[in-house]
């Protein structure tokens, strides 16, 4: 897949060169003194858009641009802290999306990022079945963004696959917005706002009514991570989330919470996906599984099981034969029958010693 992306941006650009480019292109972003010239946008999302932009050296970017006119102060929060996570992350693991760049000012930011070829939503959309070889590489890959982020002491809370891009065959996690900072001391934190996607929200984030009167809270913990990969994974198998057939959101949150509605399982010939599945979709946070336990799990090795030998078998054959063979009384016989069993080994049938000495050599 990257031989064959960067033959056609080679060929892009051999088309046009960079002169004949800015010539029709006057749309440009300026960050820090240097010029990029916009390609296209590919993506936006409240008061933010993602555009893909062309260097002097013909090199490609994604900057997101943030109007702060636009946006209340939780939402600039937000992003500073979407900036300060990646800046600070993206030395520790190749799952994480590079941030070569920003700017901030009182009505914009500016962030120059690794421009990946699409998300895993718009891929996930494309296609009707995932190749089981695709799914497991991507699967390794958000387990080991996800696996930093937790060992820095930060839950992301809003973990789906639009936070995720395809850069060079390869599953990068790109987005932090209502990430949460967890101190080395304690196990979870509670929100006093409901936070994540409902389709991938875990139980323990919907509001908890009883926690306190009047004020509804929910608890966020790098366990809620674990339920929300679980539901990209099934969506990645099934071809839609645990919940995604509900279509009234209460129902769907009742549903979420109730440990009586089953989540169902369709048998797969995977039967290690399968139990990765069950144990991540466990709505017990201290009975589902963890991502450091995940990345043990047999389903993430990559290497081929090979089919377990017969090995009893095997030697109460080889034992029978030589025993055999032993009986015989003339040694001709011996030679004739031992040159005839190993012609007959190939063939599938069964070895008899006494037809194998009648026979001729």
């Amino acid at each position: 897949m990257k031989f064959l992306l960067d033959c056609l941006n080679g060929l892009y650009m051999d088309c046009f060169s960079f002169k004949a480019f800015s010539s029709f292109s006057n749309e440009t972003i300026t960050i820090k003194g240097k010029q990029f010239f916009i390609l296209k946008m590919i993506g936006r999302g409240g008061s933010s858009k993602v555009y893909q932009v062309l260097d002097h050296k013909k090199q490609l970017f994604a900057v997101k641009y943030v109007d702060l006119e636009e946006a209340d102060a939780q939402t600039v929060e937000s992003y500073k802290n979407e900036i300060e996570h990646l800046n600070h992350l993206q030395q520790y693991s190749d799952q994480i999306i590079k941030l070569y760049d920003y700017e901030i000012t009182n009505s914009y930011i500016y962030m120059l990022m690794e421009c990946g070829n699409l998300d895993l939503n718009t891929w996930l959309r494309n296609r009707q079945t995932v190749n089981p070889l695709e799914r497991k590489f991507f699967w390794k890959n958000m387990l080991e963004a996800v696996h930093t982020i937790h060992k820095h002491g930060i839950v992301h809370s809003d973990l789906k696959p639009a936070n995720f891009v395809i850069v060079n065959a390869s599953l990068k996690l790109i987005d932090f917005g209502i990430a949460n900072t967890i101190q080395p001391d304690v196990t979870s934190i509670m929100k006093d706002s409901q936070v994540g996607t409902l389709n991938y929200m875990p139980p323990e984030a919907i509001k908890d009514t009883s926690s306190q009167p009047g004020k509804a809270r929910s608890k966020i913990s790098p366990k809620g991570d674990v339920w929300s990969l679980g539901c990209i994974l099934y969506c990645m198998t099934y071809g839609k989330t645990p919940f995604q057939s509900i279509t009234n959101q209460i129902a769907k949150l009742h549903a979420i919470i109730n440990p009586s509605h089953k989540i169902e399982f369709p048998d797969i010939q995977e039967k290690d996906l399968l139990d990765v599945l069950k144990r991540c979709l466990v709505r017990n946070p201290r009975e589902r599984i963890s991502i450091a336990e995940l990345l043990e799990h047999q389903y993430i090795q990559l290497k081929p099981q090979s089919s377990p030998q017969p090995e009893h078998s095997s030697n109460h054959d080889l034992q029978r034969i030589l025993t055999d063979l032993a009986a015989l009384q003339s040694p001709n016989s011996i030679i004739r029958a031992a040159n005839n069993l190993a012609k007959l080994c190939s063939t599938g049938r069964k070895l008899d010693v006494t037809e194998c000495a009648k026979s001729s050599s």
